[in-house]
């Protein structure tokens, strides 16, 4: 194999690929990136450990044909520090030759008979705006819990309800749920799948941007999600567990309501939650035209600021995880919040405001108070 291409292609495409491969794979191959260059014009970089592929197209000038397989992690490194020239791949027996500028590397092949052969596509579901399938994902996988121990809750729940689409997740302290349009490909029969979080924030960025279109490719019964947009596509194994019951979260009615500055109470929080050990809590006074934000107390210091607030209802004072209380305000994407109170002990919901002032649909970010001292 003997290939020519531009540094910066061959970097970000190298780099898009590296993100899926396992830190510590269970056996080296599984560490590897397989280049293909079997197609004229185009060199095509894949990696795959059995529960993530991802697959990548550049061009390329191809003076001979073949394939082989590196360290993924070294060529990502190498790729990322190259200067600004064109980059010469060759492959000379069991060893691949690098070349960029007055640079030059030489690695070890892997054995290309060893690597697992990728996963096909899986039948494509629909397809929505990139921009707006990477905002909807950003916005959910916030709320998608990290303990491996509860695989349900480390998920996003995608459902299919003909041309909508609903993301949800949750780790039980919080949760978020999008709802967005999507232009189904023929009749996509209703469903819901559970996807990982974190693949499925990686590859909706990537993929994801103005003006360009998202794919979703759908197997429940191989257990198989694809994503692809452009020259990039991915796979990711579907989690196999049971997603809580979380419209019963979902508050029917309200007691309280109050519409705030998005900024300006994400900045308040931030200060007085200094003082608050290991960001137990921020307590948020609402009264008829202000908001009191308070934090700590005698033992390690406390904290207090005060916010103009559009309020309605009884005054309510209720207290809550900062940073958690930080993540649902900056997920909201808008300039003013509207947040949603039943009593203090329950769940608060808050959603966007747009500049007329009336609630933009679609999105929401329910969050469970804390315990406040007696």
């Amino acid at each position: 194999m003997k290939i020519r291409l531009e540094r910066d292609g061959l970097a970000d495409a190298v780099s898009w690929v590296a993100r899926s491969l396992p830190s510590r794979p269970p056996v080296p191959v599984l560490g590897g990136m397989l280049l293909d260059a079997e197609t004229e014009g185009r060199l095509t970089i894949s990696g795959f450990d059995y529960e993530v592929s991802a697959q990548v197209g550049v061009e390329a000038e191809v003076e001979s044909t073949g394939r082989t397989l590196v360290s993924g992690r070294l060529l990502a490194d190498i790729t990322k520090a190259l200067p600004q020239r064109p980059v010469e791949i060759t492959v000379d027996g069991s060893r691949v030759s690098i070349s960029c500028g007055s640079s030059r590397f030489s690695l070890p092949t892997m054995p290309v008979e060893d690597y697992p052969q990728l996963p096909q596509m899986p039948e494509l579901a629909g397809s929505v705006p990139g921009d707006a399938f990477s905002s909807a994902v950003s916005q959910v996988a916030v709320a998608a819990g990290k303990d491996e121990t509860l695989p349900m809750l480390t998920g996003v729940r995608v459902e299919i309800n003909d041309d909508q689409l609903t993301l949800v997740a949750t780790d039980r302290f919080r949760l978020a749920m999008r709802e967005l349009s999507w232009q189904p490909a023929g009749s996509v029969e209703d469903t819901a799948v559970l996807v990982p979080a974190r693949t499925l924030s990686e590859s909706a960025k990537t993929l994801g941007g103005a003006g360009s279109t998202v794919e979703l490719s759908l197997a429940s019964s191989d257990g198989l999600l694809g994503l692809s947009g452009a020259t990039r596509r991915s796979t990711t194994r579907l989690l196999d567990a049971e997603f809580p019951p979380y419209r019963k979260l979902l508050p029917d009615e309200h007691a309280a309501s109050a519409v705030v500055d998005v900024s300006a109470l994400t900045d308040a929080i931030k200060r007085v939650s200094l003082v608050a050990e290991r960001g137990t809590q921020v307590r948020l006074e609402f009264s008829e035209s202000a908001l009191r934000l308070t934090a700590g107390g005698d033992d390690e210091g406390s904290a207090e600021e005060e916010l103009p607030v559009e309020f309605d209802g009884e005054p309510l004072t209720i207290a809550f995880n900062p940073n958690y209380l930080q993540d649902g305000l900056t997920a909201l994407k808008a300039d003013r919040a509207r947040m949603l109170f039943t009593t203090s002990s329950r769940p608060a919901v808050f959603k966007p405001v747009d500049d007329e002032g009336e609630t933009v649909p679609g999105y929401l970010y329910l969050l469970m108070p804390v315990r406040m001292p007696s």
